[in-house]
């Protein structure tokens, strides 16, 4: 992680400007192909957003919606209104249906999901092949983080119980925001993490109470 930061922290080199189609540092997009993971096995958010039938929502209502939910939020608050005007900028905003497989266990997967409302079950199968609900994301809940940062398999299934407008952040436009916003990207890698430890260690409690 202070890799990661230090490198969020050094400032884009004046002679190579930052351009939404071109990034120096490609740390987040090709973190991937240095674990050793096949493209052919890495599912985008782009190949999902077909294969869920998800529909574009207008950066208005997303970015609204994502700022009002992050204001509220312990952690994300500490970025001011300024920063979180930025940050929407480099995500996606869709709207998906009911009953939709949004992240997978096991699968390798290049972005975070924001919900920005409805509601969606996160479980995991068990080593012994049971089915558990861990919980149910609520309105500015982060689901997928771990493998953006971490390059590693999805932990859990998130699927959608309700209709969702979610926002989505992925590799690119992580990089993106390394280069073009690199102090506000430490910044958001930080808090991810952050919350990450928090929720890992709460799922992690909860499987060691309910072992069978």
């Amino acid at each position: 992680m202070k890799g990661i930061l230090s490198l969020l922290r050094t400032k884009p080199r004046k002679t190579q400007p930052a351009s939404p189609h071109h990034t120096d540092s490609m740390l987040f997009a090709s973190a991937f192909a240095h674990q050793g993971v096949d493209d052919e096995m890495l599912v985008p958010w782009e190949a999902r957003a077909v294969e869920v039938g998800a529909q574009r929502l207008s950066a208005h209502r997303g970015g609204k919606l994502l700022r009002h939910l992050w204001a509220k939020d312990k952690y994300m608050a500490q970025l001011d209104k300024g920063a979180l005007a930025r940050v929407e900028r480099f995500f996606e905003f869709a709207t998906i249906a009911a009953h939709r497989d949004v992240i997978r266990q096991d699968e390798y997967g290049n972005f975070l999901v924001v919900v920005l409302t409805g509601t969606m079950a996160i479980d995991r199968i068990q080593p012994w092949g049971k089915q558990r609900r861990l919980a149910e994301a609520q309105p500015g809940d982060m689901l997928g983080e771990m493998s953006l940062l971490d390059s590693g398999s999805r932990f859990s299934a998130c699927a959608t119980l309700t209709p969702c407008e979610v926002a989505v952040l992925s590799a690119e436009g992580m990089d993106e925001m390394m280069n073009e916003e690199p102090q506000l990207a430490a910044s958001l890698v930080t808090l991810l993490a952050r919350k990450l430890s928090l929720r890992l260690r709460a799922v992690s409690a909860n499987l060691s109470d309910n072992q069978e």
